[in-house]
């Protein structure tokens, strides 16, 4: 079972544009110490889109080896293609990842049909759990609850992740899927909200510089003391705001270098954080209790 705060790690690089496998090691250390309960790789906030296909998959099984069982690993494989996503997923299956998260395919639209039958053929092409993926603000792609609730009956398929923000959207999917279908959050702001609406966890990015507190956040829903969680996530309220003022992940990977944990550097054709967006992330880090 994954459950609790679910990491999307970046991926460091190195000033020559390499993975820098070196600092993801020092990640995963740092995660692993401060009680993160799992790590998503090769997502939204790992730039999965600008690694080439050789990359993910070493991103991925270096992931894997490292963390050795001492907490899940989730693959990123996501691809606007079908037979990509399938190819990426094998691969992380092969690796030994504990379990994939699919994104729904950017760019092409498909109808809803075409969603249900993306993720179907996925499913039945690798032996790995698959986590649904939906967050229309970036695919410009809306996987709607009443095709959810099909997927949820596919083998396979044990979850998904929502990045909407949107409550009674969640409430619908609960509603209408199996109660073993497991919900994740994707936005960190609701992520309470959800967990107590009985969520499983949160795939997060406010986890890559608070995983300390972003753990004991979940440690409380689980225990059932909504009011610690809601007061732990309250100190949490401005990096949910600040690490989203421009495109994930340009604000985290600032802040991951200003605490001192990787280099700067992104891949075009995302650029670092503007100068007038700085501020913003260093009061939010400040009132996390997150020295930079």
């Amino acid at each position: 079972m994954f459950r609790g705060s679910l990491v999307a790690i970046v991926t460091p690089m190195r000033q020559d544009g390499a993975i820098d496998f070196s600092a993801l090691d020092s990640l995963l250390d740092f995660h692993i110490r401060n009680g993160t309960h799992g790590v998503v790789a090769t997502g939204t906030t790992g730039e999965a889109s600008t690694l080439d296909v050789d990359e993910h998959i070493a991103v991925v099984a270096h992931i894997v080896r490292y963390v050795a069982g001492r907490i899940p690993v989730i693959a990123g494989t996501g691809a606007n293609a079908t037979a990509e996503a399938i190819a990426l997923t094998q691969a992380a299956a092969a690796a030994r990842a504990d379990a994939c998260l699919v994104v729904t395919p950017y760019y092409n639209k498909p109808t809803q049909e075409g969603l249900f039958q993306h993720f179907a053929a996925i499913a039945g092409a690798a032996d790995v759990p698959i986590i649904l993926y939906n967050v229309p603000s970036r695919t410009a792609c809306d996987l709607l609850p009443e095709t959810v609730a099909r997927l949820a009956e596919v083998p396979g398929i044990i979850g998904i992740k929502d990045a909407t923000g949107d409550l009674e959207r969640a409430r619908a999917m609960r509603r209408l899927c199996p109660p073993e279908f497991l919900l994740y959050g994707g936005d960190d702001a609701t992520g309470v909200a959800l967990g107590l609406l009985g969520a499983a966890g949160v795939i997060s990015v406010t986890a890559n510089v608070a995983p300390k507190t972003m753990s004991a956040v979940w440690e409380a829903i689980f225990a059932g003391d909504a009011e610690l969680a809601r007061r732990l996530d309250e100190t949490l309220a401005g990096l949910h705001r600040a690490l989203f003022v421009e495109s994930n992940p340009i604000p985290v990977k600032w802040a991951l270098h200003a605490m001192g944990l990787i280099g700067p550097e992104l891949r075009l054709p995302l650029t670092p954080l503007s100068l007038t967006k700085v501020a913003a992330v260093q009061a939010a880090l400040r009132q996390a209790g997150v020295e930079a």
